[in-house]
């Protein structure tokens, strides 16, 4: 299970997984754990989320959007975020880096 999916099943009324919320939408599941992982990073920041994430991913904004009222909404993105700052500095972006960096082996 991945750290999404986890994320998801604890989120009332979201998908119990990065792959039935990709299915719904029919998108790959990885590009769903990247437009929740870019939706969340930007969720804490000045500007339009889903245009953030966009602007971040290529990513259409009308997917991203969706993914948005599939989670639950913009509220349900700040549990993500929450939930992504692991170290509980406020932001999840260097907890992220972190993730990334250990599935691609580098610490």
């Amino acid at each position: 299970m991945s750290l999404f999916d986890g994320i998801l099943k604890s989120i009332a009324g979201s998908p119990d997984d990065v792959a039935n919320l990709a299915s719904s939408l029919g998108i790959d599941p990885k590009m769903a754990e990247t437009a929740i992982s870019a939706l969340a990073k930007a969720h804490p920041m000045q500007g339009d989320t889903v245009e953030l994430a966009a602007a971040n991913t290529g990513m259409d904004t009308a997917v991203l959007g969706k993914i948005v009222s599939a989670i639950g909404g913009e509220g349900s993105l700040g549990n993500f975020a929450n939930m992504l700052d692991l170290d509980g500095d406020g932001s999840p972006l260097n907890d992220i880096a972190g993730m990334a960096g250990k599935l691609f082996g580098k610490n």
